[in-house]
């Protein structure tokens, strides 16, 4: 029989390893913060069990992490790297360099942007839950999401026509 922590939470640490690799762009400083929040949802399990939004709690505490070390650092990474994610083997050639054209646009988003986009477009997650997950109102959302699209569309636009 499988634990708590088993059945609900580590089934999220891919989830949770890509939004943490989007904040800090550095793969040993995610695995570092998702071993912490792992620690602490472990440490918490009972008061977990309960909790009416375990996902939100486990994404809080990732962002936590993170601004732990951006206070510490005092200093923002770019998103180098971000397009060497593994992609699955059955994605057409084509289908690949569109994914890594557009992870490339996103690098020139605001960090709000980038991370609205990450979380509905690569994460799937809904309005809703992105604003619980950022703590923001679904019209900034909303916002920054339209602004994100645009200005990725806009962008594809005009390389394609200076090509």
């Amino acid at each position: 029989m499988k634990s708590f922590f088993e059945a609900h939470i580590w089934p999220q640490r891919g989830r949770l390893y890509r939004l943490g690799y989007l904040w800090v762009r550095d793969r040993s400083l995610t695995e570092d913060m998702l071993q912490n929040v792992f620690e602490k949802s472990f440490e918490r399990e009972e008061e977990l069990r309960s909790h009416p939004n375990l996902i939100g709690w486990l994404v809080t505490s990732l962002k936590n992490e993170a601004l732990m070390h951006f206070r510490q650092s005092k200093k923002l990474d770019s998103l180098e790297g971000l397009e060497e994610l593994k992609m699955e083997e059955t994605v057409s050639e084509d289908t690949k360099d569109s994914i890594r054209q557009v992870m490339n646009l996103v690098k020139g988003l605001p960090l709000r942007q980038q991370e609205i986009f990450h979380l509905r477009e690569v994460e799937g997650l809904s309005y809703e839950e992105i604003t619980e997950h950022l703590e923001i109102s679904l019209e900034q959302v909303k916002v920054n999401l339209h602004r994100a699209r645009k200005s990725i569309r806009e962008r594809m636009l005009n390389q394609k026509s200076t090509k």
